[in-house]
C-alpha cells in the first residue's frame, strides 16, 4: 500500500503507520523519498492537537465551549471582525463555533484580497510570507464574512478559527502555543522527534511538494503553530492519535459530543464535526459492508491521523503533495486496509 501511495503522479515519496488499538499490531514504512522516521510538517493534522488542547481545558473547568469570545478578547481585537449585512456578529462566536467552522469567518490563507491572489496559491509556487495575530486580525476584517456564526447546516473551513483557538489556549494557560503544545503533549508522551516549528533556518522536515515542485515556505509554517504549525514523524503522531481517542487529554465521554457532522466540498470532501474530521466512504466504494467511520484529520500538505473505531485501527504518515493527488492515494490505501482487516 505504501508502494502504491509514492507510485500515484507527482507522489514522490510517502511514510504510513498502521496500528491497531489493542496492541496486536504496529506497521510503518515508507517508499519513494521518505522513509519510516522522517520528520515532516502534519499541516492541518496540527488541529486535532489543538483541539485535544480545548478539550483539555474544558475538563480542568477552565473554560465552556459555549463561552464567547468577548470573554477572551478586547473590543479593539474584536471589532470589525464578523460584520456580516451590517450587523457585526463578532461577540457572538463561541470557542464550539471556532472548532466547528461554523463561526462563518473566513479563511485568511484561501481568499482574494482586493483581487489578489490568494495566499494558499502563493504557498504552491514557493511564495513566502509570514503571518502573526495582527496580520491575520488585518486580513480577516478586510474580507466578507459567509454567514451568521452557528446558522443551521452552514460550515466553511477556515484556519482563521484555529489561529483564534490558539489565541485562547494562550491567554489561559499563560505562555506561548508552542510551549504549551510541549509541556501537555509531547512531554508528556516522550516525543523526541515532535516539536512546534519555529526556526527558519531548520530545513529538517522533509519538503513539502506542489506537484513536482519543492515548497519552501519557512516564514508561514513558523507563524503557523496553532492551526498547521508542528514537525513530526508518522510513528509519533500516532502517539497523539491514539492518545486523543483514549483519553490521554481529556475523558473519552466528550468524543461523542464531537459528532456534530456538516458536509465541506472544500477544500476535500469529507465531514467536518466540533473539531473533528470524519471521511466520506460513499456506498459504492464498500457495498457489501459499509465503512461507518473513519475519523481525525487531514493536512494540506498530505499529513493525515485516522482512527477506524469498527476496526480499532489507527493510520498515520504524509505522501507530501498539496495538489490532492496524494490526499486521495492515502484515501484508498486506507479502504483497502480497513477492507483486508
Amino acid at each position: 500500500m505504501v508502494n502504491n501511495m509514492a507510485g500515484n503522479r507527482n507522489v514522490l515519496g510517502a511514510v504510513l503507520c498502521v496500528e491497531k488499538g489493542d496492541g496486536t499490531f504496529s506497521w510503518t514504512g515508507g517508499a519513494g523519498n521518505m522513509q519510516e522516521g522522517h520528520r515532516y510538517f502534519i499541516t492541518s493534522v496540527t488541529k486535532l492537537y489543538t483541539t485535544a488542547m480545548i478539550l483539555r481545558l474544558r475538563a480542568e473547568g477552565l473554560l465552556r465551549l459555549d463561552d464567547k469570545l468577548s470573554k477572551f478578547f478586547s473590543d479593539e481585537i474584536l471589532d470589525g471582525l464578523h460584520h456580516y449585512n451590517g450587523i457585526d456578529y463578532s461577540r457572538e462566536i463561541t470557542v464550539t463555533h471556532l472548532l466547528a467552522n461554523t463561526s462563518g469567518l473566513p479563511d485568511y490563507l484561501s481568499y482574494k484580497v482586493n483581487g489578489n491572489t490568494a495566499d494558499s496559491e502563493l504557498f504552491n509556487k514557493g511564495l513566502d510570507q509570514s503571518w502573526p495575530l495582527e496580520k491575520v486580525l488585518e486580513a480577516t476584517k478586510s474580507l466578507s464574512p459567509k454567514f451568521i456564526p452557528g446558522q443551521k447546516g452552514k460550515v466553511l473551513y477556515s484556519n482563521t478559527n484555529y489561529r483564534l483557538l490558539g489565541s485562547v489556549i494562550e491567554k489561559i494557560a499563560g505562555m506561548k502555543i508552542d510551549t504549551v503544545f510541549q509541556k501537555y503533549i509531547f512531554d508528556e508522551l516522550n516525543l523526541i522527534d515532535t516539536y512546534a516549528y519555529s526556526n527558519v533556518k531548520d530545513n529538517t522536515p522533509a519538503p513539502m511538494y506542489f506537484q513536482r515542485q519543492p515548497i519552501q515556505i519557512p516564514n508561514c509554517m513558523a507563524s503557523v503553530t496553532a492551526e498547521g504549525g508542528i514537525v513530526s514523524t508518522a510513528k509519533e503522531t500516532m502517539s497523539v492519535l491514539k492518545g486523543f481517542f483514549n483519553g490521554q487529554f481529556f475523558p473519552v465521554s466528550y468524543l461523542e459530543e464531537l459528532k456534530k457532522w456538516n458536509f465541506i466540498l472544500f477544500p476535500y470532501q469529507f465531514h467536518f464535526g466540533i473539531g473533528l474530521e470524519k471521511l466520506w466512504v460513499p456506498r459504492l466504494l464498500s457495498p457489501v459492508k459499509p465503512i461507518n467511520e473513519i475519523l481525525g484529520f487531514w493536512g494540506s500538505s498530505g499529513a493525515f491521523a485516522f482512527f477506524n473505531p469498527d476496526k480499532d485501527m489507527y493510520f498515520t504518515g504524509t505522501v507530501n503533495q498539496s495538489n490532492g493527488l496524494g490526499h486521495k492515494a492515502a484515501f484508498k490505501a486506507m479502504l483497502k486496509i480497513i477492507k483486508s482487516a
